[in-house]
């Protein structure tokens, strides 16, 4: 009897939805203020004219040249097609980064073959060599292809990342379990189709959290952008130098620019966000 209780009232404990006191939330409020600052700042400077951000102190609240200084970033920078090129190559980033690193860390995770371990190994160290001695010739190749100065010159470089695979192959170690992968063998399941119905829906969650960063650091993406491509052409990124130039540049305009290419990625997050926390939470849960 005494165990009973005892297991009912873990249970109780278990299922019990847990509550943050005062420090808590204080804390939580702290940091979000903090992260949220760098937002709301560029917001109130994009607001005011380059005269008034000269002076000492600077503004604290809202101006009323916030819609012309968008205007202007807008028609200066010609942001509406770097937006379009840069949702294209982000969304090709993510989608090729999601899928080729889901079936190597798959491989990596799952299947036996040579030099798995060599070859593991080489990928991770990838990671540690810098991109930019990597940039001469990565454009003398994109030069021979004949993308200078378009969008395959910036995507196709980085369809497969090495964090990506390492990521994936560490999640789908622990969450696909091996027996599961025989026993579809046992019934006839060639590669494709375990991939297919096995593989990616068990690695949903993390292929989620895997998309958002990729897409989150394609979109911020400069060094290689800049280098590959011009302002007859550019991404958000390359798009946005052109407001910083002149001898007295309007800080004003480069904030309203920065706020512009800023938010659509907040729109993605208040979007999926839901649908990428729930996916996790869903991988994290056992049985």
């Amino acid at each position: 009897m005494p165990s009973r209780t005892r297991t009912r009232t873990s249970a109780h404990r278990a299922g019990r939805q847990l509550h943050g006191g005062p420090f808590a939330y204080a804390v939580l409020v702290l940091f979000a203020a903090g992260s949220l600052f760098p937002l709301l700042w560029t917001a109130v400077a994009a607001s005011h004219d380059n005269t008034r951000l000269a002076r000492t102190p600077p503004p604290f609240w809202f101006g009323g040249n916030l819609g012309r200084n968008l205007r202007t970033a807008w028609a200066d920078a010609g942001l509406g097609p770097a937006l379009g090129n840069t949702l294209l190559v982000a969304g090709s980033i993510a989608l090729g980064t999601v899928l080729f690193c889901t079936v190597a860390g798959y491989a990596f995770a799952k299947l036996r073959f040579r030099f798995r371990g060599p070859l593991l190994a080489l990928v991770i160290g990838t990671m540690m060599v810098p991109p930019q001695l990597g940039v001469v010739p990565l454009f003398m190749i994109t030069a021979r292809l004949g993308w200078t100065d378009r969008l395959p010159a910036v995507v196709m470089p980085t369809l497969v990342s090495a964090f990506g695979v390492f990521f994936m192959r560490q999640y789908l170690v622990e969450a696909l379990p091996t027996e599961l992968i025989e026993a579809a063998r046992v019934d006839g399941a060639n590669s494709l189709r375990i991939v297919r119905h096995i593989v990616l829906p068990v690695a949903r969650p993390a292929m989620a959290v895997l998309g958002m960063l990729s897409f989150v650091q394609a979109w911020n993406d400069f060094f290689w952008p800049v280098i590959a491509l011009t302002q007859e052409n550019p991404t958000v990124q390359v798009a946005l130098t052109g407001l910083g130039r002149g001898y007295v540049p309007d800080q004003a305009v480069v904030m309203a620019g920065a706020l512009l290419g800023t938010l659509p990625l907040l729109l993605v997050f208040a979007v999926f966000g839901r649908q990428i926390v729930g996916g996790i939470m869903r991988g994290a849960v056992k049985g």
